[in-house]
């Protein structure tokens, strides 16, 4: 028996020409600085679960005593504790470069804000000496900046670490790629009630996911862990975001 040949698969250059949508300047932005980012970064991730009833009642006590317009998110709870972390941890507010590793003098940490054009990464300058309410209202004042077009260059530019958070769009997890020259960024999901174990007791408490993108040239491994860890450390004994 003569056995029919296979049939190739439909080029799809061959069919009706599909519509090309023209790069915007901000998504070719995009893809220059996130091929770059994953083509010279060796990415590695580390991920913790973190308990934050603690601070979410934190933040109800504090909010309680504040106008809406000076309330603080979740957002600005992690920044106060990567700012924190990072004046314990300064390799991870570092940049790599050929002639060695470039220690950063001040916590620049970038914001990943979500626009219609795209996404933008605008710093807060200078956080390391900054409250928790000093914080969030930079976070909220560099927001309404960015959507209005009116950040100053060196905020664009300056970030030596970066945090990205999707909670608002009830994701769990995920990971974030690193904005050069930075040497790691902080991805964080959705706060959610779910099942824990205390002691032999299955208990239900407000936990997130944090995941740490970093540059294994700069940082390893139990760098990492040690970090998130203390990340972990400060959200779930949240008093010393208030000193």
């Amino acid at each position: 028996a003569v056995e029919a040949p296979l049939e190739e698969a439909p080029d799809p250059a061959a069919g009706p020409p599909a519509e090309t949508v023209p790069l915007s300047r901000m998504r070719q932005q995009i893809a220059r600085v996130t091929a770059r980012s994953k083509q010279e970064i060796p990415h590695f991730y580390v991920s913790a679960e973190i308990d934050m009833s603690q601070t979410m009642e934190l933040r109800r006590q504090v909010n309680s005593g504040l106008d809406d317009g000076s309330r603080i998110s979740v957002n600005d709870l992690v920044v106060k504790a990567c700012v924190d972390a990072l004046q314990r941890h300064p390799k991870f507010n570092a940049s790599y470069s050929d002639d060695g590793i470039r220690m950063h003098d001040t916590v620049n940490v970038g914001i990943a804000i979500a626009q219609e054009a795209g996404l933008v990464v605008p710093a807060i300058l200078d956080c390391g000496d900054k409250s928790l309410l000093e914080l969030a209202a930079a976070s909220k004042d560099l927001v309404q900046r960015a959507n209005s077009g009116t950040l100053h260059p060196q905020e664009y530019t300056g970030g030596t670490f970066a945090i990205s958070n999707m909670g608002m769009f009830d994701v769990s997890s995920f990971v974030a790629i690193i904005q050069p020259p930075q040497s790691a960024m902080l991805a964080v999901g959705t706060v959610a009630k779910r099942p824990v174990v205390r002691g032999d007791q299955i208990a239900v408490a407000d936990t997130m996911t944090a995941t740490l993108s970093a540059d294994h040239r700069v940082v390893d491994g139990a760098e990492g862990a040690r970090f998130i860890g203390e990340v972990k450390r400060i959200l779930e004994n949240p008093f010393t975001l208030m000193m």
